[in-house]
Order: structure tokens, then C-alpha cells, then sequence
């Protein structure tokens, strides 16, 4: 028997009991998982007995109650291993590339910590960002993508960027830590960041958030503009669309709206 739209009855009953699942139900019962997926208890029980054999949900000692099983631990890694950012971040990227007529990148930051931009799709534009850097170290309080990766970051990781001597890449001015704790609290509220000219003048950019399955943010997403042809109000108006990529990105990665963010 198959379901709606070509899928198979049975497959389909199975993934809504498996994800009726969650941190706020780690174990319910035949019961419960009927009412859950709107199956019957006969149905609900025959499917899980299923998935007990393969080890993909597990019975509890002494109890009819039930949990994911430990089959799945390893689906997830082997899963986790194949969720290359720049894979799967090409065709969304694209997409956003192709609405702003901009140069879209991909960044990520590491432990040191710096910022560095993984992927670009360029813009086509003659005057256009090219991002001739890709992979090399950049302070991370420079520019909209470190920002936002900092505001998102641990707070021990981010208090110490804001012990350093923070200078500006294109003034040399110092920076001061309660001017950036002021603006990573905004961009923590606003869910974007926009810089510009900070970092390299002439460009200007708009960075929104990338989450894991976890809802900790792993990347920024960034439009990068020449500054002759935008302004912060053009900029924030991207900001929508911005973030809809993003989440689209997002969810590829496994996070699910509605999900703690960290």
C-alpha cells in the first residue's frame, strides 16, 4: 500500500512515530505515540515492534514505554560526515546570488579564533566583490560575517577577542569592546549584521546566521556589495531574504524551526 503522493504507507507511519521523538519526549508509550501520529494503538505497536528488531527504537527494561534505539547513532554520524557546508550551501547560495544580482559567501570561524570564507558564488555584475582570500585568516571583529559569528559564539570565546587590542582594518583606529558588545547584543536581536566599509573599503555586506541540528550557529551567509550602489537601508531590506536563505541552508543542516538557538 502506498501513501499520499507515491510514498509508501508504511515508511511514511514509520517516520512519524520516529518523530514523535524529541528532547521534550525522549520516551513515550504505544499509547502516547499513537495519539502522537494519529495511528491506531494496533498499528503503532505492529510498527514498533519493527523497529525494535532494527535496532532503530528500543523497548525500556521493565516498562512498555519506548526510546529511540542506538541503530540511529550511527545513521546520524555517518549522515553528520557527508554535510559539507560548501555541498550543500552551492544551490542556495545561487539562488541568492541570482535575487541580488551580489556576490554571496560562505564563512565559518575556528577555535584560533579567526574568520574565513569558505565558498563564494560571484556576483556578474562588472564592478562586482571578488573574494580573492578565500580559506586565509581574518580577525574575526572585522566586516558583518565575523561579527555575527562572534555574537553567536561561546561567550568564553567571544570575551576573549574583546580582551585583545582590537583595531579597525582600513582606519587602524582602536576599537572599543563596549561599542561591539553593544552591537553583537543588536545583532543577537536583529538575527543579521551589516558592516560598511569595515573591513575593506568600497564593499559593503549583510551576514546572516547558519545553525547545525543543534541550533548552534556554524556559518555566516553574507551578500557583499560594492558600497557605490548600496546604503544600510538597501542593505536591511535585503535582510529578509537574507534569512530565509540562511534557514533554507540551515535546514539542510538539520535544524528545525522551533528548536532551541543557541
Amino acid at each position: 500500500m502506498t501513501g499520499q503522493q507515491g510514498t509508501v504507507q508504511a515508511i511514511d507511519r514509520a517516520v512519524a512515530i520516529l518523530s514523535a521523538f524529541s528532547p521534550a519526549r525522549p520516551v513515550a508509550s504505544v499509547s502516547e505515540l499513537a495519539r502522537a501520529t494519529g495511528l491506531t494503538r494496533s498499528t503503532t505497536h505492529r510498527l514498533l515492534s519493527t523497529l525494535v528488531q532494527h535496532g532503530l527504537v528500543v523497548q525500556l527494561p521493565r516498562s512498555t514505554s519506548y526510546c529511540l534505539g542506538p541503530r540511529l547513532l550511527g545513521l546520524a554520524d555517518t549522515a553528520r560526515s557527508q554535510l559539507s557546508l560548501e555541498l550543500h550551501a552551492e544551490e542556495t547560495m545561487t539562488a541568492l546570488r541570482d535575487f541580488t544580482g551580489e556576490t554571496v559567501g560562505l564563512h565559518i570561524m575556528d577555535e584560533t579564533p579567526v574568520r574565513r570564507t569558505i565558498a563564494q558564488v560571484e556576483s556578474t555584475l562588472p564592478l562586482r566583490r571578488t573574494y580573492t582570500d578565500l580559506g586565509a585568516p581574518i580577525p574575526p571583529h572585522q566586516g558583518a560575517p565575523g561579527k555575527l559569528l562572534l555574537a553567536f559564539a561561546p561567550e568564553e570565546l567571544r570575551e576573549g577577542v574583546l580582551a585583545q587590542d582590537l583595531r579597525s582594518s582600513t582606519t587602524h583606529a582602536r576599537i572599543r569592546s563596549e561599542d561591539l558588545r553593544a552591537e553583537f547584543a543588536l545583532i543577537q536581536e536583529r538575527g543579521y549584521a551589516i558592516s560598511m566599509e569595515e573591513r575593506v573599503v568600497g564593499v559593503a555586506g549583510i551576514a546572516a546566521p547558519v545553525r547545525d541540528h543543534a541550533g548552534d550557529v556554524v556559518a555566516a551567509l553574507s551578500i557583499s556589495v560594492p558600497a557605490v550602489r548600496t546604503d544600510r537601508d538597501a542593505l536591511e531590506r535585503l535582510a529578509p531574504r537574507m534569512a530565509d536563505a540562511a534557514m533554507e541552508l540551515s535546514h539542510q543542516l538539520g535544524f528545525r524551526t522551533g528548536e532551541p538557538a543557541a
